[in-house]
């Protein structure tokens, strides 16, 4: 009985895994969502400042025009989550289409109200809360949509910062309130809320960063078995101590920062004697796996 219930354990703990971190994952997307929506109808809106991308966009179209703010996030994202699904997958679109449609049906039901009466100083709040709420979404594989799934598409052929890409992207948005409402104020502070955007979206989603890990362990065989059902080569380095003259094995990895956490996990768990020396990586040529 009791190797039956061992043997189901074994079986069942991975589904179970999977599950938990689905459900995390879909958790985590509408937290970021209502943080998103917060910071668009309690800060940015009731000042009509623009946050970036398609967002800003769709702001721009209700600041002008009788369609509502809401219905035109979720109309210009469309094409572009088709877009993504094409050329991304679909669990990353997946949770970009609950991530969009969850902003959509808040920024309906959360009242457009300022909490600060200062522009400004709504421009950096409202900033920082599209900009967590936007990050928690790329932390967990997914996006808020917009030019987000445009930042990923590019940033797995370039290591480029996302928030740095939406950055530069946000630009034409900026010019065209400037323009239609004559007021470089509101468009400089626009420019700030974008720019706090996209320093939290680079905080929090920190996928562009690689480090390079040099692993010295007696337990290769059994490190090894770990480290290649992960989707980083392994290079396998023979070593010899300077004062032991003891012939060791050295592995070599390249990750990103966000998966070093598993990685120091793994180790710790295989051989807690191995030394680890763990550096930022400037640069990665040749074939090394983006997504």
């Amino acid at each position: 009985m009791r190797n039956t219930s061992k043997l189901l354990l074994v079986i069942l703990l991975p589904e179970v895994i999977l599950l938990l971190k689905r459900i995390w994952s879909y958790l985590a997307i509408l937290f970021g969502g209502v943080v998103i929506a917060c910071g668009f109808n309690l800060f940015l809106i009731p000042h009509h400042l623009l946050s970036g991308g398609v967002s800003g966009l769709a702001m721009l179209i209700g600041y002008f025009s009788p369609f509502n703010i809401s219905v035109m996030y979720f109309v210009l994202n469309i094409p572009i989550l088709i877009a993504g699904w094409i050329q991304i997958g679909k669990k990353f679109i997946g949770l970009s289409v609950l991530s969009v449609v969850t902003v959509t049906v808040l920024l309906e039901f959360i009242p457009v109200k300022a909490v600060a009466s200062d522009m400004l100083l709504s421009s950096v709040f409202g900033g920082v809360l599209v900009g967590v709420g936007a990050g928690i979404s790329f932390r967990v594989g997914g996006s808020t949509g917009g030019f987000d799934i445009i930042g990923s598409i590019v940033t797995r052929y370039r290591d480029f910062p996302v928030g740095t890409v939406l950055v530069g992207m946000n630009a034409i948005v900026i010019l065209a309130v400037a323009y239609l409402e004559n007021d470089w104020n509101l468009a400089l502070a626009s420019m700030l809320s974008i720019y706090v955007t996209g320093r939290m979206i680079d905080l929090l989603h920190i996928n562009h960063i690689k480090v390079t890990v040099y692993i010295v362990t007696d337990q290769t065989d059994a490190l090894l078995e770990k480290l290649l059902k992960r989707p980083r080569g392994v290079t396998k380095i023979k070593t010899e101590g300077a004062f032991t003259h003891k012939e060791k094995d050295m592995l070599m990895t390249v990750t990103t920062r966000y998966e070093l956490a598993e990685l120091k996990t793994i180790i710790k768990e295989t051989d807690p004697q191995a030394f680890v020396n763990i550096v930022e990586t400037v640069a990665v040529m040749g074939q090394f796996r983006r997504g």
